[in-house]
């Protein structure tokens, strides 16, 4: 994607590569900030000479993309995870569209706690082999000196919530192991179905821009859909379950 602003200046000068001042004020960000992006990874690293860094068009190019995604009201944490999870190479168009098609299904804001308070939540003693299981399970992640990143707050509450009523966590990350198996081939399912109901012909086009828009409206309006439907799915499982434990239940108490 050529930005208007990068698009208006001098072929020349869109190519010469920038010192990182220079770069900053091509922007329009402050150097601090513009070193913080790098720190966070969110800019390739730049071309090294001696102790001065240069930087390109690619940079530019990033640049502006982190100062459009900030402007609509993505944290940096969540630009991170955005480009973390785009193909490395990936050009800022490529960049844009991942963007537009993944922000429907991004988790909220990660939240930063120590083991002490995760434990203290859970109304468990502190157990770093807990810890380990969660990090295992894809939910947590370590960060040093005892911190740690919950990657999805909203799964973490339901777990503790389930944990106070009684249910071990150990017992709880088991199921949870199993559920995300069973998750995993659902979420695949259904992106199967997106890819052959329309993207593929978007992409098979070129991904043309004008059609960029009718993409996006399908996956937003995918997203609500697709939880309610394997929410109901769910619950008719759930149901058919629980009568049949009942059953059986009942039956043994009517033997004895």
């Amino acid at each position: 994607m050529t930005t208007s602003e990068e698009s208006e200046l001098p072929e020349e000068d869109v190519d010469r590569e920038l010192t990182v001042d220079e770069l900053a004020a091509r922007v329009g960000v402050t150097v601090r900030n513009l070193r913080a992006y790098s720190a966070r990874g969110l800019l390739p690293a730049p071309r090294m000479v001696g102790r001065t860094g240069y930087y390109g068009r690619e940079h530019v190019a990033r640049l502006l993309l982190v100062r459009e995604m900030l402007a609509e009201g993505y944290s940096l944490a969540m630009i991170e995870r955005t480009l973390a999870s785009a193909p490395p190479t990936a050009s800022s168009a490529t960049l844009a569209l991942h963007r537009a098609l993944l922000a429907p299904w991004l988790p909220p804001e990660p939240e930063n706690l120590t083991g002490a308070e995760l434990a203290a939540r859970a109304g468990v003693p502190e157990d770093p082999a807990l810890v380990d299981r969660l990090v295992g399970l894809g939910l947590v992640e370590r960060l040093g000196e005892g911190e740690l990143r919950v990657l999805d707050p909203a799964l973490l509450t339901a777990g503790l919530q389930v944990v106070a009523l009684g249910v071990p966590p150990d017992d709880l990350i088991d199921a949870q192991t199993r559920v995300n198996e069973h998750v995993r081939e659902i979420a695949q399912t259904y992106v199967r179905m997106f890819v052959r109901s329309g993207w593929q012909a978007f992409v098979d086009a070129g991904a043309p821009p004008e059609q960029l828009q009718r993409v996006q409206d399908t996956v937003a309006r995918l997203q609500p859909a697709a939880a309610q439907a394997l929410l109901a799915a769910f619950r008719t499982e759930m149901a058919a379950a629980v009568e049949e434990t009942i059953e059986s239940v009942l039956s043994r108490l009517a033997e004895e």
